[in-house]
């Protein structure tokens, strides 16, 4: 093992900080998102999430290699666990849109008329 996988071990606690934090704000920005007056932020939901959740990573990893955070420094490791956690939600995300859309009764109500 060379001297990187000492200091960023793969398997870290940290890394799977990373994949939640990342996986929960983008469930989280999604849902927001879905509740917009906005059609094109509704449409787009997933997106919306995936990309404010990985600025967010980004955003942690450059305050990381600041100094901002107690670390050693920004890890392509830490940015690759976030960007798992974001590609897993979406793929959840769009899983459960896919199912929530072939559902015949998808919420809508139905009236009938008395003829």
């Amino acid at each position: 093992m060379n001297n990187d996988d000492d200091k960023d071990p793969w398997l870290a606690p940290d890394k799977l900080y990373h994949f939640l934090f990342c996986f929960f704000l983008t469930l989280f920005f999604s849902a927001l998102a879905s509740l917009s007056r906005y059609h094109f932020l509704r449409s787009h939901s997933t997106w919306v999430g995936s990309i404010l959740s990985l600025l967010a990573g980004a955003a942690k990893e450059a305050a990381d290699q600041l100094g901002i955070f107690p670390s050693a420094g920004a890890s392509a490791r830490d940015a690759l666990a976030d960007l798992l956690g974001v590609l897993v939600a979406a793929m959840a995300l769009s899983l459960w849109n896919r199912l929530r859309r072939s559902r015949p009764d998808s919420g809508h109500t139905r009236r009938v008329l008395p003829v």
